[in-house]
């Protein structure tokens, strides 16, 4: 891809995220590398490979089109414009998105002409700016009133899917083995005669989901947040949720956490959990899931989120022992840290070390944009388990196997 494509992919991006598109760097990397792999001269194809990769809500593809048209055309005097007009109504676009000194008098950058009224307002690069972009990576911790209700907007209308399972059993379709049955049914209606091979292939289901949270007191300007991300989750995932919360014990709250309206949800969750804001215990908080709960809700390649700044007053023995024990049972298990969105954050408490060899994913979940991040991991999840090269565990003195 020339340079000058690429900085116009780039542009492009920053005009979506100016209209309250998702278009952040991470799905503008993704696009150019999709670029590379279609027809640049098929403006169709570039147009659904970028509505692919930028568009979550179906609300959002008129906008999306719309503006594609207008940045994508062909202008007649070799720069990128944006022209309003015919992109319909003028409020549906927001002003921060353009240049945001919007007086009619002279422009240095065309020689102190005044700008003709029947002309396309430029796009502005480095003069950009957009409040919703800002807000996407803003740390929870350290939201406004105003910025705390916005995200917990935004947060109920994330769309979460989570990848699917393969199973054991084959349904009617395209396959490699054979439907002998409906092969003979078939026959039968020509005169026993074999004209078509049906086939059978594999069936899949929705793969559900375990999220295990950490409500201790070091986690508690995160709390509020991370409740309504799981409760956005419990609606919206097709395969289910089993949702628990720990710091001293462990907490199901599957049942008070879904299926009502969130604020009532969370009055339910305050109402049954009894260790608000206090130590944390994660080895014993895992030993009791792993012995308790393992069995009944891990048993169909469920993926696992644990959700911890891995702050930890228990045995680091007893946790490295339940978190290899949760990877085997588990699909995936991906640890959400909050402090990890710091670029000076290092692992390096006890706790942490002692599970991180037993951790598929280990993410950051202090903003927005991780959790759209986390949104689109968890729809790819891979349907083959990670590879994972764990060292056998030494036994302890305390081992009652060793004599």
């Amino acid at each position: 891809m020339s340079g000058q494509l690429f900085g116009n992919v780039l542009l492009f991006g920053r005009v979506l995220r100016g209209l309250g598109l998702d278009a952040g760097p991470d799905r503008m990397t993704d696009l150019v590398r999709a670029l590379g792999l279609v027809p640049i001269g098929s403006k169709g194809d570039v147009r659904h490979a970028a509505r692919a990769l930028l568009v979550r809500r179906k609300d959002e593809i008129p906008l999306f089109e719309e503006a594609f048209e207008a940045f994508w055309r062909k202008p007649p005097d070799g720069e990128t414009t944006m022209d309003l007009r015919s992109m319909g109504e003028r409020r549906r676009f927001r002003r921060p998105a353009f240049a945001p000194d919007a007086s009619p008098g002279p422009s240095p950058r065309d020689g102190g002409a005044k700008p003709r009224e029947d002309e396309p307002p430029r796009l502005q690069v480095t003069l950009t700016y957009s409040a919703q972009e800002l807000l996407r990576h803003k740390d929870f911790g350290e939201l406004t009133a105003e910025e705390l209700d916005e995200v917990r907007r935004a947060i109920r209308g994330l769309a979460w899917k989570l990848s699917r399972a393969r199973t054991r059993r084959l349904r009617s379709g395209e396959g490699r083995a054979l439907d002998l049955r409906r092969t003979l049914r078939r026959s039968l209606r020509h005169g026993g005669e074999v004209l078509e091979w049906a086939r059978r292939g594999p069936r899949s289901r929705a793969r559900p989901l375990v999220v295990l949270a950490d409500i201790s007191g070091s986690m508690e300007r995160y709390t509020r947040l991370l409740l309504l991300f799981l409760h956005a989750l419990s609606e919206g995932l097709e395969g289910g949720t089993e949702t628990f919360l720990f710091g001293t014990r462990l907490t199901r709250i599957t049942r008070e956490i879904s299926g009502k309206a969130p604020e009532e949800a969370l009055a339910n969750v305050a109402g049954a959990v009894p260790d608000w804001s206090g130590g944390t215990r994660i080895g014993e908080a895992l030993h009791e899931f792993n012995f308790r709960w393992g069995r009944r809700v891990l048993s169909r390649g469920a993926a696992v989120l644990l959700i911890s700044d891995g702050w930890d007053r228990g045995d680091p023995a007893l946790l490295a022992a339940e978190m290899a024990r949760l990877q085997r049972s588990a699909h995936r298990v991906i640890w959400l840290n909050p402090l990890l969105g710091s670029s000076e954050y290092e692992p390096l408490t006890r706790g942490i070390r002692a599970a991180l060899p037993y951790v598929d994913d280990f993410l950051p979940v202090h903003n927005l944009a991780s959790l759209e991040s986390l949104a689109r991991r968890l729809e790819t999840l891979p349907e083959q388990r990670p590879l994972r090269r764990q060292q056998p565990r030494a036994p302890s003195a305390s081992d009652p196997r060793v004599r």
